[in-house]
């Protein structure tokens, strides 16, 4: 991949939610989100200072479903924003969405990062890559996410807990390329191989790479610009460079990031207009650059620091194929006692 995502096996969605007494109509939209406020704030601003439409939040950390479910007619959220594409297709089972039949929509998300019925859309992409110690690891020692439970990397690698979203989409996606028998022995070669068990976040692991607990750590992309904003991370940031595993018989895994609409949304008008502005080419070139993610959208252009981190070539499994992967996954974690 050059500067755009191709049929991506997996992606993330944030979730943004609001608290009101009940729902009532107006120049405003009430967001669930589980993405972090200075990921969606540049967006709101922007489409609030060309519409006029104040864009009220709350961030959630967990509990989104449930929440719906037991808000059910009378909630007050319009729009929801969330990672993960076993949460985006979570949502939808969950029954608490509804279709949105946006001409502009289907123009600017494909057909394969949105939801065949329209009852969410991705937004932005992010590649779970490898960190790999710019001291320690030599070039072209990393090469698929197979080879991660090879005996090369005993004692040299850490990872947050198996059962996060995004270890376990992974897991989901090899799952599906090798086989649950061959999952299952890869999730126990990389317990064998960790340098200590799995705890923190992603940046945790690269705090560790740069302290010389490890060499090697699995992450997200857009880590690595957000350190790179944080003074106190920098350091963490420089000691590693960025690699692109690939599944032996895919390209890399990747997940998205992206909304749907609230089956109750008491401003259904103004969410569409809010769905709209977020697809535009506007808005994901925002939130892919304040994100330091991949926007889905043809021809708009990556923001020069995710460029610099190289190119590569997205893995094409299906993405609902791949969610519905979850439910296996979690178990050969836990069989395996990952976090153990």
């Amino acid at each position: 991949m050059k500067t755009r995502l191709m049929n991506p096996a997996l992606w993330a969605v944030g979730l943004a939610v609001v608290t009101f007494a009940g729902p009532t109509a107006g120049d405003e939209i009430n967001v669930y989100s589980y993405r972090q406020p200075p990921l969606v704030e540049p967006l709101f601003a922007r489409f609030t200072e060309d519409t006029g439409i104040d864009v009220n939040v709350t961030f959630l950390n967990k509990g989104m479903i449930e929440r719906l479910q037991a808000e059910g007619d009378r909630s007050p959220a319009d729009l929801i924003l969330t990672v993960d594409i076993s949460r985006l297709n979570g949502i939808v089972e969950a029954g608490v969405t509804q279709a949105v039949e946006s001409a502009v929509l289907n123009e600017s998300i494909p057909s394969e990062f949105r939801d065949p019925d329209n009852h969410w859309f991705g937004l932005t992409a992010r590649a779970r890559i490898v960190y790999a110690s710019k001291d320690r690891v030599a070039d072209g020692e990393v090469t698929t996410y197979e080879d991660l439970a090879s005996d090369n990397w005993k004692g040299r690698i850490c990872i947050r807990t198996g059962t996060h979203p995004y270890n376990l989409a992974l897991t989901s996606a090899l799952i599906a390329h090798d086989g649950e028998d061959a999952a299952r022995a890869w999730l126990e070669g990389i317990k064998s191989n960790l340098a200590r068990k799995p705890q923190g976040n992603d940046r945790a692991q690269v705090k560790a790479i740069h302290a010389g607990e490890c060499d090697i750590s699995i992450g997200n992309t857009y880590y690595m610009g957000l350190m790179l904003k944080n003074e106190e991370q920098v350091a963490w940031a420089n000691s590693v460079r960025i690699v692109f595993p690939t599944f032996e018989s895919g390209g890399t895994h990747v997940n998205l990031s992206g909304m749907a609409m609230t089956a109750a949304a008491p401003n259904r008008e103004n969410a569409v207009k809010l769905m709209e502005f977020l697809a535009s080419d506007e808005g994901q070139g925002i939130y892919a650059e304040t994100n330091h993610e991949y926007p889905l959208s043809p021809g708009i252009p990556l923001s020069q620091l995710v460029e610099s981190w190289g190119s590569f070539e997205a893995d094409s499994l299906d993405l609902i194929d791949v969610a519905k992967l979850r439910p296996m996954a979690l178990r050969l974690v836990e069989e395996v006692d990952f976090d153990g």
